[in-house]
């Protein structure tokens, strides 16, 4: 263990790094800008996550947090008897333009290099609120709600995914000759975080569902651009890791806001059962990058849990079922209501019935939400 002079000189490091690179620092505790450590709560990571600026530095820490969880080095996912204080906004750029989303110049077709670093440019910066997104989750409903190990287990790994996919997209961009920065962004996705800051089905539904399968409907058609315009690597880490990987966020999203829907209802008519079985990644062709190599290459013996959640109906219960899935019709009503409620306007095709199936989000859950045109991809 180090000296408590290093911990002073560390922070006093991070600090001048944080002044270099223009970090907006508002209320954020200078103390908790420092790496998870063992010892830690996962709750107590996740807030040195969220409260570090640099993106580089906020997806390292997360990759950390992640390991140190999973490795079984924290103390407990949070403390019962300590209330931490969940920051409103996270530590994020400054150097970065923010400007409204309708305000936002054109990407382009990525028929040009400007074009695909433009694009490039907005997929980074949503995985760097994707990073930020993740952690949040755990640290302001984990406790809140009471939430099972395997509710941060799902979320970790969703958050250790796009802390992977903010270091790739980013150094891609660096070989194109741009830089995280380069290029105006807008910060809609935390305008919805938000809105749903007191509300953990309104944060699930918006943000890990609607989001996320906002991004499975657009990629392919990003991908083919990118082949198009002769960029294969590009093409080859959205196709190979990013893309995949997001069908299982997407499911993650959808998975706990039936757990939460089920649970709210359990002592009526509704019996959970949370056993895990294990979904391998290998199903969905999902690669990645191996930490020694440069090369990509498919993951080995990982899997993803997938909680089997026993709809067993009891006596006197009167709920209705969905017959596509014989999921309660009140729990698609109910995500129906809060995605009216908390997303401004209809859902726009079209949709890329394939990825979401995948995810499990059937067409019952989306398209009574959609504008009018639907159309499938």
């Amino acid at each position: 263990m180090g000296s408590s002079h290093d911990g002073e000189e560390e922070k006093r490091k991070l600090q001048c790094e944080s002044e270099k690179h223009g970090l907006l620092l508002k209320c954020i505790d200078v103390n908790l800008i420092e790496k998870p450590c063992k010892g830690d709560t996962l709750v107590e990571a996740a807030l040195k996550v969220l409260n570090t600026g640099d993106p580089w530095r906020k997806a390292d820490f997360g990759d950390l947090a992640a390991k140190l969880w999973f490795e079984g080095c924290f103390s407990q996912a949070y403390d019962c008897h300590k209330d931490l204080l969940v920051p409103d906004r996270p530590a994020r750029l400054a150097t970065v333009q923010l400007v409204a989303p309708q305000h936002m110049p054109k990407l382009g077709r990525a028929g040009n290099l400007q074009s695909r670093q433009a694009i490039l440019h907005s997929l980074t910066h949503t995985e760097s609120w994707a990073v930020d997104l993740s952690w949040d989750i755990i640290a302001r409903f984990g406790k809140q709600e009471a939430m099972p190990r395997e509710f941060f287990d799902d979320f970790v790994r969703v958050a250790q995914d796009e802390g992977r996919h903010f270091r790739l997209l980013s150094a891609r961009l660096e070989e194109l000759g741009s830089f995280y920065g380069a290029f105006p962004a807008h910060d809609g996705l935390w305008d919805s975080a938000e809105a749903t800051s007191k509300d953990l089905l309104a944060r699930l539904a918006v943000e890990h569902c609607v989001h996320e399968a906002r991004g499975l409907d657009v990629l392919p058609t990003i991908i083919s651009r990118f082949r198009k315009g002769g960029d294969d690597g590009s093409a080859d880490l959205l196709e190979t890791v990013v893309y995949p990987e997001e069908i299982t966020h997407c499911a993650a999203g959808l998975r706990w806001f039936k757990y939460i829907c089920f649970r709210s209802c359990m002592n009526s008519c509704v019996a959970i059962n949370m056993d895990s079985e294990c979904v391998k990644l290998e199903e969905l062709d999902i690669s990645q990058r191996n930490d020694s190599d440069s090369a990509y290459k498919p993951r080995k013996e990982l899997s993803f849990h997938k909680h089997s959640i026993d709809e067993s109906v009891g006596p006197g219960c009167t709920c209705s079922r969905n017959s596509a899935n014989d999921i309660p019709a009140d729990v698609i009503d109910k995500f129906h209501n809060v995605v009216r409620k908390y997303f401004r306007g209809p859902l726009k095709p079209p949709f890329n019935e394939k990825a979401r199936q995948a995810a499990g989000f059937g067409a019952e859950w989306y398209l009574p939400l959609a504008s009018n045109g639907i159309g499938s991809i």
